[in-house]
């Protein structure tokens, strides 16, 4: 039992993981003893993050933009070329807009639905190959795909493009499990409430108040909270969870 959340030794790959939830994720596994490789389109920050977080453990940077095929396919053959197996694969990078109902641009939706949903449909088709070399009968490898409790709930916001993403990534999430099983690879998505970070930084300075009030717990989340969900389903004690899709939102979509 004590090596039930051991992911020491695996490799993982984060999008989106040189800032945000994605940063607070492979913080946890370069930490817990993983090789973590990070990707995000500004290369410069990616470098910096990985170099950062390498002092604690290894991290690689690999920058990518993921709003197209082509550098999902490209992202995916860099990892191939480097390791013999991706046991997890974090697909985290993702895009935001707000807009009044009766201005929100089309643009929005190109935007938004090309980096929360295709990409995610991208990045893991490619890496099918990589994940399917890492796994095994007792230890099958892990997507996990980043939702939102908006993806679940109306949300608070005029944030139509994102909220209607997450819910696609919740319910593709559930396809792709039932596809990748044979393949020994479980599909989990895990739906964050309000936590620190770029994506939620405006908003905080002007609703913290309201959004720790709707929080049972008075508060938002922290890197620990979404660190422990990513360990459990990336470690041995999640190797029987697959289709899921977790809130982890102190409770906010389930008690309001």
């Amino acid at each position: 039992m004590k090596n039930l959340f051991d992911i020491d030794g695996k490799v993982a790959l984060v999008t989106g993981g040189s800032s945000g939830i994605g940063l607070m994720i492979a913080r946890a596994y370069v930490e817990a003893g993983a090789k973590v490789y990070i990707s995000s389109r500004k290369g410069d920050v990616c470098e910096k993050v990985a170099a950062e977080l390498s002092e604690v453990g290894t991290c690689i940077p690999l920058p990518a933009d993921l709003s197209t095929e082509a550098e999902a396919v490209r992202l995916a053959g860099e990892i191939a070329e480097r390791e013999s197996g991706l046991h997890i694969l974090v697909n985290n990078a993702g895009a935001n807009w707000g807009a009044p109902f009766l201005e929100f641009p089309d643009a929005a939706w190109d935007k938004v639905l090309a980096l929360n949903v295709k990409a995610v449909f991208h990045l893991t088709r490619a890496l099918v190959g990589s994940l399917e070399k890492a796994a095994t009968d007792a230890d099958p490898a892990r997507v996990i795909n980043i939702g939102s409790i908006d993806g679940i709930q109306a949300p608070a916001l005029e944030t139509y493009a994102y909220s209607a993403s997450k819910a696609a990534v919740h319910h593709m999430t559930k396809v792709l499990a039932k596809k990748l099983a044979p393949q020994k690879i479980t599909v989990n998505a895990v739906a964050p409430g309000p936590f620190e970070s770029k994506m939620m930084a405006a908003t905080l300075e002007t609703f913290r108040e309201f959004i720790e009030a709707s929080s049972p717990f008075g508060r938002i989340g922290e890197p620990e909270d979404i660190a422990g969900i990513a360990i459990y389903l990336a470690s041995r004690a999640g190797a029987w969870v697959t289709g899921a899709v977790i809130p982890v939102d102190g409770g906010i979509t389930t008690t309001r």
